[in-house]
């Protein structure tokens, strides 16, 4: 089994990077292992700890309709270039963490993702130089507010909320490119989203070094890389599960979030 790098809590809230062993068990590192992050003598037992979101990243880069069968569903066609957009640092929440639903919208809906963690500062890479920057894999869920995107003219608020950006449970460094992304919703057998991601419009490599040539990457920036089809609304209590072959499971369920007023 390939390699899985999280990052937890422990019940006392000290905060750590770690290699998860298969009983479960944490091996701390004294760093991110993007930075070269080594193996310490401090190891937590199973049950000891909550896992965070994999990555803390300085921004989160998600891009737009990049399966063809994604942008038909939307009603529109597929761009011609990658569509950019950011979702906020405080979006982020780990797997088992619940999503909670704004007052604010009448429909949010799931979009299981593949997401790049990114490991050396990256500026104007090129395709080829940009693979060499990806660090690793992980699972997104590009949690929207699907009214208030087609309400406003940017997608700023819709896929902004607290919450809207999970991810995890883990990071490999490894992933076949015909590996199988599904998504699935409460105890469902058959998934709402089925896709190879060799299936995306604008490749990995393409998309970081796209991105490079707009803004610096830096170390544990994560990149959203887009859908499948079969995206659709969630509801109070709904449990969504995102799978990707090869890295794992993220889940989260849908609880209501309550208004300031």
């Amino acid at each position: 089994m390939a390699q899985r790098y999280v990052r937890v809590k422990t019940e006392k809230g000290q905060t750590y990077y770690g290699l998860l062993q298969l009983s479960r068990g944490v091996q701390v590192l004294d760093a991110p292992p993007w930075l070269q992050g080594q193996p310490t003598d401090l190891s937590l037992e199973p049950d000891t700890y909550q896992l965070l979101a994999p990555c803390a990243p300085s921004k989160v880069v998600a891009v737009g309709k990049n399966y063809a069968n994604h942008a038909a569903e939307m009603g529109t066609p597929v761009p011609t270039e990658p569509l950019l957009f950011l979702k906020p640092p405080t979006a982020v929440i780990g797997t088992n963490t619940p999503i909670l639903y704004p007052p604010q919208s009448q429909r949010v809906d799931y979009e299981g993702e593949l997401a790049l963690v990114i490991g050396q500062r990256c500026v104007d890479c090129t395709p080829k130089d940009a693979q060499g920057k990806i660090w690793g894999y992980t699972i997104a869920n590009d949690v929207t507010a699907r009214d208030l995107q087609k309400l406003d003219s940017q997608w700023a608020r819709a896929k902004g909320f607290d919450t809207f950006c999970p991810l995890g449970p883990w990071i490999v460094r490894e992933l076949s490119a015909a590996a199988r992304l599904q998504t699935f919703l409460n105890d469902a057998a058959e998934p709402v989203q089925s896709a190879s991601i060799d299936q995306m419009v604008f490749s990995p490599e393409f998309l970081v070094s796209y991105i490079s040539q707009v803004m610096t990457l830096l170390p544990g920036d994560v990149i959203l890389t887009g859908t499948p089809e079969g995206v659709g609304p969630m509801q109070v209590g709904t449990r969504v599960r995102v799978a990707i072959e090869g890295i794992g499971q993220l889940e989260n369920t849908v609880t209501q979030r309550k208004s300031a007023n």
